[in-house]
């Protein structure tokens, strides 16, 4: 064995000395290392014939007019044939050491893969088999990569760093299928030699490739992965670029297209999933927590898409690995950088710009990654936004409002631009990698804007609310609004891989989130016999900050058991403080709190049928001095090869939460504050989830029907005092803080086809949310991200180098609270404040919300490297979908403001990278 091992060495010696487009032979088999770009097959096929000494038996009309480009990277000669013929609807047969059959693909061999014979004699047999999974050409390892061994249906996936360790493999030339979302599934036959140490597997993307025709292969051009487990979805950015956008691939707008997640949260990207709230997600960006993924008021989220490699969405039911939250799960990981060699790219839009680079360093085993974004104030930015800030006169016949009343309507765009900046460096040894990763992302928002006074003088006021009926009244309104608001995270991982069947990784973390708003508000009101002003304005502050340091570990006991255990700590630091007018404080709030968890869990198979997941997280929380006890369970049960049952069970806690704020007038806003179990209570959730699926090679339907019991939820609400507060020192505003509980339920339905020229899926929801606060009266109300049906359609259609794609979704309206009338209510220094009467919580409903969005990219080459030319059309057909409603008083008239959505807006967006 040692003899031979060495000249196996010496043979790859020997082969990485050869120059580009080499050919060797070991035990009578040809290796071929070869580059083509843009080359006619036909000419490929003769550099091999005349270099390499191959004979190839083929009908030359078969091969006209047909161009690849590959990297084929020392593989053997049936390995470099499938390689080579990938993009091609050609298939091969190898006849003899160096004579290849070429012939045209039959419709069932289009499918699938031809796997080549083995002619090996198998020396071992029930082996153990690791590696690890990479992108082929750039050297980024695959998490969550699929591996099964054809011959008995084992399998396994990789870990976030690749890794992988497939038990029970029958013989050391059995084929093992490996496959990866947005990249083409390979067979792997074995052989002695291969099997013999750990194997690295290189994975082609498929959005690497330029087809010079139409090909229907074994790829599967899938958007998203939703066959996984019990309520997990995964997704590549990769493979994003052709859904519709304002032009950049964004992965939170993409996780709102699948059941369960609503889609109608335009002016956010923030995931409401089954009836949870956004803060109720737990966002890991390599490591470290996200609590705020917000750009430009939503229409972005806070990651680059360039930066990272791969995303997991647990919609309930999550492992005991993960905690601190009661809805959902979502698992970033950050793109290493290129191993290989030196990439960069960039992409532009009539909205923003971006660009990466990526290099290795120290021969590989180091790489470096650089990616940045900014928004831009260009020509169509400012007619897009001077739509919703027009100044102009009050049309005739008004709007009325939601109650009968008649208001002056006015319609507001907010003003802004982001940033964000992502940095990765990785360090890798033969067994232990390293990395340092961070994250900053900013936004700035001028959200003013300017009611000038002939806005709404003469008949438009009336008596109604008491209002002064002058026909010479004008006034000027002026409003600044003016808000900040930013991320920064950073995480340093060592991970290790002890032994094929244990792994380790060790995270110390760090993250802030801060918020800080300023708005303030003066009046001009002018009348024939006097002039009055009037001021007010309010500060907000919101500042987060986490310390984490977390030891994960993976144990395979066996192919049909796997163990996971952990230790956690985190250290919150949270400060809040919201000040009136300058003077009055309402809420200020510092709090400390440290977290410190450890978790067990294990997943057993049992016959190759049964899937069995249990575990249990047991925390400690300081400012409570109590542990707190979250079981989880799950199974998934394959009643035949196409049918599955799943479930799943759990309970979860979440110690640091995002308050809501209703404001009646302004619109409701939220801040996070650390959980004291008196003022804000401990947020708890149990979940119950049932499902079935049903799954061919090209179609998947799939049902999950849920249930979640939610206690210690908690808001802030300024409807039972007056409004602005006025200057009375004597509220204390703290004892305005209320709490409840609630339920949320549901149907999600998933219909997707996953691979061909049309891809896509029909996803509907049928859910409920309701609260139940005693201060908002007796009976449960609708919670504000309640949606009774929601439906989308999302297709993608390729054509030779085009890619077209469109979504709808319609959802019924959310509910929303309006005042139902005002007085005045006279304070002590002579002036007075408004007191609103308000209608029973969330007892209105907005209009249902329905848009169609378009888009179409066109793939080709420039300079040697892939680009992208494209249209995107959001909100097609120009629906007014309304954001939410504010309120004002002025001169005895109630003002209501619509703000709305975005209109009708296309996007021209373009992207190019070097290789």
């Amino acid at each position: 064995m040692t003899t031979r091992l060495l000249a196996f060495m010496a043979v790859g010696i020997l082969l990485s000395l050869c120059p580009t487009s080499t050919l060797a032979q070991s035990k009578n088999k040809v290796f071929i290392k070869a580059v083509y770009k843009d080359k006619p097959l036909n000419l490929v096929l003769l550099d091999l014939k005349v270099n390499h000494r191959l004979e190839f038996e083929i009908d030359q009309s078969l091969i006209e007019n047909k161009r690849i480009s590959v990297d084929i990277q020392r593989a053997p000669l049936e390995e470099a044939m499938r390689i080579l013929l990938a993009e091609t609807e050609l298939s091969f047969k190898i006849q003899s050491d160096r004579r290849v059959l070429i012939f045209e693909q039959s419709e069932r061999e289009a499918q699938e893969e031809v796997i080549p014979k083995s002619t090996a004699k198998p020396e071992q047999f029930d082996f153990t088999l690791s590696g690890q999974v990479k992108d082929q050409d750039t050297g980024e390892t695959l998490p969550f990569a699929s591996l099964l061994v054809k011959e008995n249906g084992e399998g396994t996936t990789t870990n976030v760093d690749g890794y992988f360790t497939l038990f029970n493999v029958p013989s050391d030339t059995a084929v093992i299928e490996v496959s990866y979302l947005g990249y083409q599934t390979k067979n792997i036959r074995l052989s002695p030699e291969l099997a013999s140490q750990a194997i690295t597997v290189g994975l082609a993307s498929s959005t690497n490739q330029l087809r010079e025709v139409e090909v229907v292969s074994n790829r599967k051009e899938q958007l998203i992965k939703a066959s996984a487990g019990v309520s997990t979805i995964g997704v590549t950015p990769a493979q994003l670029s052709t859904l519709p956008s304002f032009g950049e691939k964004d992965i939170f707008r993409s996780l709102q297209l699948i059941p369960g997640v609503s889609g109608t949260n335009e002016s956010s990207s923030g995931l409401f999933v089954r009836g949870g709230t956004p803060d109720q997600n737990l966002v890991l960006f390599d490591g470290f927590t996200v609590y705020h993924v917000d750009h430009l008021f939503g229409f972005f989220s806070a990651f680059n898409s360039n930066a990272i490699k791969d995303v997991q969405l647990y919609k309930g039911g999550f492992e005991a690995k993960y905690g601190g939250r009661l809805s959902s799960v979502v698992e970033l990981t950050g793109k290493d950088g290129n191993t290989e060699s030196f990439n960069a790219g960039m992409g532009l839009s009539l909205l923003s710009y971006n660009g990466f680079v990526e290099a290795p360093f120290a021969d590989g085993k180091g790489s470096i990654l650089l990616a940045g974004r900014r928004s831009f104030q260009s020509n169509f930015y400012n007619n897009l936004f001077d739509a919703f800030t027009d100044t102009g006169s009050a049309p005739a016949g008004a709007p009325q409002g939601g109650l009968g009343g008649r208001f002056g309507l006015t319609e507001v765009q907010p003003n802004s631009y982001f940033y964000d900046l992502n940095a990765k460096l990785s360090y890798r040894l033969a067994k232990d990698n390293f990395s340092l990763s961070f994250y900053n992302g900013q936004d700035n928002l001028d959200n003013s804007r300017n009611i000038d006074q002939n806005s709404f003088s003469g008949g438009l006021f009336g008596n109604r609310f008491g209002g002064n009926t002058n026909n010479n009244l004008t006034f000027n309104s002026n409003n600044t609004d003016l808000t900040n608001w930013g991320n920064w995270g950073t995480s340093l991982k060592w991970s290790r891989r002890w032994t094929s069947r244990w792994y380790s990784n060790l995270h110390l973390s760090y993250s802030n989130y801060y918020s800080e708003r300023d708005r303030s508000n003066e009046t001009t009101v002018n009348r024939s016999d006097t002039s009055i002003i009037r001021n007010n304005g309010s500060y907000e502050l919101n500042d987060l900050k986490d310390y984490t340091l977390k030891f994960d570990n993976e144990l395979a006991l066996s192919g049909n058991n796997q163990l996971e255990f952990g230790i956690q700590a985190t250290f919150n630091d949270i400060e809040y403080d919201f000040t009136q007018n300058d003077t009055i404080s309402v809420i200020s709030r510092a709090d400390q709190g440290l977290i410190t968890t450890a978790y067990i869990q294990d997943r057993y198979t049992i016959n190759n049928q049964l899937i069995l997941s249990g575990g249990l997280r047991l925390s400690h929380y300081e400012l409570t001095n109590e542990l707190y006890w979250e079981p989880r369970a799950s199974f998934t049960y394959l009643l035949t090869d196409q049918w599955k049952a799943k479930g799943a069970w759990g309970r979860f806690y979440q110690f640091a939460n995002r308050i809501v704020r209703e404001d009646i007038q302004q619109g409701s806003r939220d801040f996070w504050l650390l959980a004291d179990d008196s003022q804000i209570p401990i947020g708890f959730s149990q979940h119950f989830i049932a499902g079935l699926s049903f799954e061919t090679p090209n179609y998947l339907f799939d049902v999950e029907g849920y249930y979640k019991q939610l206690d210690g939820l908690s808001e802030y609400s300024t409807r039972f005092i007056p409004s602005g507060f006025g200057p009375n020192q004597q509220l204390n505003y703290e004892e305005f803080f209320y709490q409840g509980d609630g339920i949320a339920q549901g149907l999600e339905f998933l219909l997707q086809k996953k691979s061909g020229t049309l891809t896509g899926w029909l996803s509907y929801t049928l859910g409920q949310v309701k609260y139940d606060f005693p201060i908002f009266g007796e009976e449960p109300f609708f919670a504000n991200q309640d949606q009774t049906h929601e439906l989308k359609l999302i297709g993608n259609y390729k054509y030779k180098r085009w890619d077209f794609s469109a979504t709808f979704i319609y959802a019924t309206g959310k509910p929303y609270t309006a005042p139902t009338g005002f007085y005045e209510v006279p304070l002590l220094d002579g002036t007075s404040a408004d007191f609103f009467e308000v209608s029973d919580k969330n007892a209105l409903r907005l209009p249902d919300y329905h848009r169609l969005d378009l888009a179409a990219t066109y793939n080709f080459k420039m300079w040697d490297g892939p680009a992208t030319l494209g249209l995107s059309v959001f909100n097609l057909y120009n629906r007014g979908n309304i954001w939410y409603k504010e309120y004002e008083v002025i001169e005895g008239e109630l003002i209501e403001t619509n703000i709305t959505l975005l209109d009708l807006t296309p996007s021209l967006f373009f992207t190019y990278q070097l290789k």
